[in-house]
């Protein structure tokens, strides 16, 4: 008789297959999603075609501007930005702002995120300042209301006080261009 005890032979089942399987299709699944030339910056938003929302922010202590109120929105088209000066992204796209800002077909406002006044009054020293409008939302809780995942984010309001148009992610030049002047054009059209 052997020493060696032998462990009974494993039989394959079929169900060992299973989280192969399962890993195989998530896999397909996200790929389909990635290679799919989805613009990922069109994250959807319930609020557009909606009122922009009641809106009330102090302004920024120092800069000599209003803050920001819904009421701003009638009657013209506003690009409304949501920045902070923490936000690299936002430096990024802040020249493409100023650019915006030369057109003064329609107005240029900020909600500023998270921040301390200091540190967005610097930030506008350093940059220049592109808008005619700037509220503080220091607790984050209007930048809820609006349906902001993170900033920056670029919203657009027509005349009515609708927002046509919302944006996530730092504006480049081609971004600007392509799909935010073209929305622009569209609403300083609208009911001419």
């Amino acid at each position: 008789m052997s020493d060696q005890i032998q462990a009974p032979a494993r039989r394959f089942r079929p169900i060992m297959l299973l989280p192969l399987a399962i890993f195989l299709a998530l896999a397909g699944l996200f790929l389909s999603q990635l290679l799919s030339g989805r613009d990922v910056a069109a994250i959807p938003s319930a609020l557009i075609g909606q009122d922009a929302p009641e809106t009330k922010l102090p302004p920024l202590e120092g800069s000599n501007l209003p803050g920001l109120d819904s009421d701003q929105f009638e009657g013209k088209v506003t690009v409304l930005n949501v920045f902070a000066s923490w936000c690299v992204p936002c430096r990024e796209e802040h020249p493409v702002l100023m650019g915006l800002a030369q057109d003064k077909r329609y107005a240029m406002a900020a909600l500023n995120y998270k921040d301390k006044p200091e540190n967005a009054r610097r930030f506008f020293g350093e940059l220049g300042n592109p808008f005619q409008a700037i509220g503080i939302d220091p607790a984050g809780r209007a930048a809820i209301n609006w349906g902001v995942y993170g900033v920056p984010e670029t919203f657009l309001i027509d005349k009515s006080g609708k927002i046509t148009f919302k944006y996530v992610g730092p504006l480049t030049p081609q971004t600007a261009k392509a799909l935010l002047l073209p929305e622009i054009e569209k609403a300083l059209a609208a009911d001419e």
